[in-house]
C-alpha cells in the first residue's frame, strides 16, 4: 500500500483560484493569435473566437463544480468517468492527463518562456532555459506542500497585476489600427460558422484549458464541497476577462501583418506599443509570467497519477507520497515526460495534438453530468451546475463542434491522439492482467 503520512495543511480557496488561473493564463494568450489571424481578419471574429471559448470554460466550469461537490477526491476526470462509466474510460482520461494533460502542457509553457526569454537575451539558450525552469520548479513543489502554495499565490498574483497593467497601458497609449471590432456585414457573422473559426477555437480551447485544474487536488481543498465550485468558477471569470482585455489590446494596437505567424505575440505587441527596448522588457515579463503557468501544473498534474497509482496495482510504485503527503515519484513521472516533450516535439504539433485529446476528455466528462444524474438521481450534490440542462448541452454541442472539425482537417494530430488512446487502452489491460496474477497464482 502506498505510503501516506498526509500533511494538516489545505489549499485555501485563495490558493485554488490561483492554481486555476495560473494554469490558464500562460502559452495560449501569448502564442496563438498569431496562428489565428492567418485565416480570419475580421476583428469582431477574433474577439467572439476568445468570448466563445470563455463560455465554453464556464460552462465546463459550472458542470465540473456539481460533480467536484458529489464525488469529492483528487484525480479529476480519471476519478468522475471511472464511476460514471467504466474503470477503462478513467484510466485512459488518467492515461492521457499523466501523458498529455500536464507533461505538454507544460513543455509548452516551459518552451514559449525559452523563447520569450531569448528575445530579451540572444544568448540564452531556449532549450536550456525551459530546461532548468521545469526542473527548479519541481524541486520545489517536492520539497514542501505549503512552499509550493505560497509560490503559487505569489506568481499568480504577480501576473494578474502585470496584464492588467498591460492591457490599461496599451488602450493609453496605442495608435488605433483599421479593425472594426462590431459586426458589421453578414460575412462577419459568417466567419462565425467557417471552418476556420472551428479550427482557431481549439488554439483557444487550449489557452482556456486549465479551468478545471483544481478539480484534481479536491482531496488536499479545504472543504472541497463548499469551495471547489467556487474557485472553479471566479478563477475561469477572472481568465475570461483577461483574455477579452489582452486581446483587443493585442488587435486594436498591432497590425495583423505584423501578428500573422508569430510565436512571441506578446513581444510583437510590446515592441510595437513601447519601442524595441521597452518590448524586450515585456518580452522578459512574460518570461517570467509563465513560470507560474509551468508552477501551478507541476503542482496539480502528479495528483492524477497519484490516484491512479492508488486505483492500480501496476501503477501503486506512483502512489507513494513523502512523509509531508507529496506525491513525489509522480512528480518525477511527470517532470521526465515534459522533458521528453521539450527535447523531441516541435510547438504546434504539439499544441495541437493535447488540444484535441484533452477536449476529447472533458466533452465525455460534460457528457456524465447527465449520466450520472439519470443513474444516481438520489446521489447527494451539495452543488447543482446552474442553467442546468442548457449550460452544460452548450459547452457538449461547441465542444462537439470543434472536434468534428479538427477531426476533419487535422487528421495527423487526430490519429497521434487516438494513437495515444490506444496504447493507454493497452497498458490498462496488461495492467489488470499483471494485478491479477499474484491473487491467481496464491488460490492454485
Amino acid at each position: 500500500m502506498p505510503s501516506s503520512a498526509p500533511s494538516t495543511y489545505k489549499i485555501s480557496v485563495l490558493t485554488g483560484i490561483a492554481i486555476v488561473v495560473a494554469n490558464m493564463v500562460g502559452t495560449g494568450v501569448f502564442t496563438s493569435l498569431g496562428f489565428q489571424v492567418a485565416d480570419i481578419q475580421s476583428g469582431f471574429a477574433l474577439l467572439m473566437l476568445w468570448g466563445v471559448g470563455g463560455i465554453i470554460a464556464l460552462c465546463g466550469a459550472l458542470s465540473y463544480g456539481e460533480l467536484a461537490a458529489a464525488m469529492p477526491r483528487s484525480g479529476g476526470e480519471y476519478h468522475y468517468l471511472s464511476r460514471i462509466y467504466h474503470p477503462a474510460v478513467g484510466f485512459l482520461s488518467g492515461w492521457v492527463s499523466s501523458t498529455v494533460g500536464f507533461a505538454a502542457p507544460t513543455a509548452l509553457a516551459a518552451m514559449a518562456l525559452g523563447r520569450y526569454a531569448q528575445s530579451v537575451w540572444p544568448a540564452v539558450s531556449p532549450v536550456g532555459m525551459s530546461i532548468g525552469v521545469v526542473l527548479a520548479l519541481a524541486a520545489v513543489h517536492m520539497s514542501s506542500r505549503q512552499a509550493g502554495s505560497r509560490l503559487q499565490v505569489l506568481i499568480t498574483a504577480l501576473k494578474v497585476l502585470v496584464l492588467v497593467s498591460f492591457i490599461g497601458v496599451g488602450l493609453a497609449v496605442a495608435s488605433p489600427q483599421a479593425m472594426h471590432f462590431a459586426p458589421r456585414t453578414s460575412a462577419d457573422w459568417g466567419q462565425l460558422l467557417s471552418p476556420a473559426f472551428a479550427v482557431s477555437l481549439i488554439y483557444v480551447s487550449y489557452a482556456y484549458s486549465g479551468w478545471n485544474a483544481a478539480v484534481y487536488l479536491t482531496g488536499e481543498v479545504h472543504q472541497p464541497q463548499r469551495n471547489l465550485p467556487r474557485i472553479l468558477l471566479v478563477g475561469t471569470i477572472i481568465v475570461l476577462l483577461l483574455y477579452v482585455g489582452l486581446n483587443f489590446v493585442f488587435l486594436y494596437s498591432t497590425p495583423i501583418s505584423a501578428l500573422k505567424g508569430q510565436l512571441e505575440v506578446g513581444f510583437v505587441v510590446a515592441t510595437t506599443l513601447f519601442g524595441p527596448t521597452a518590448g524586450r522588457v515585456m518580452g522578459g515579463a512574460i518570461a517570467v509570467l509563465l513560470v507560474s503557468t509551468v508552477s501551478s501544473m507541476i503542482f496539480a498534474g502528479p495528483r492524477i497519477v497519484q490516484v491512479m497509482g492508488e486505483d492500480l496495482p501496476a501503477l501503486r510504485p506512483l502512489a507513494r507520497v513523502s512523509p509531508k503527503g507529496i506525491p513525489v515519484r509522480a512528480t518525477l513521472f511527470q517532470t521526465a515526460l515534459t522533458l521528453l516533450f521539450i527535447l523531441t516535439a516541435t510547438f504546434e504539433q504539439v499544441l495541437l495534438y493535447a488540444g484535441f485529446v484533452l477536449s476529447l476528455f472533458t466533452f465525455l466528462t460534460v457528457l456524465g453530468l447527465f449520466v450520472l444524474r439519470f443513474r444516481q438521481p438520489r446521489l447527494p450534490r451539495p452543488y447543482r451546475a446552474w442553467g442546468y440542462p442548457v449550460t452544460p448541452l452548450l459547452f457538449l454541442l461547441l465542444n462537439g463542434w470543434t472536434l468534428w472539425f479538427i477531426a476533419g482537417s487535422k487528421p495527423w494530430e487526430t490519429l497521434y491522439g487516438l494513437g495515444t488512446l490506444a496504447v493507454g487502452l493497452l497498458v490498462y489491460f496488461v495492467g489488470q492482467r499483471l494485478g491479477h496474477q499474484p491473487q491467481a497464482s496464491s488460490q492454485s
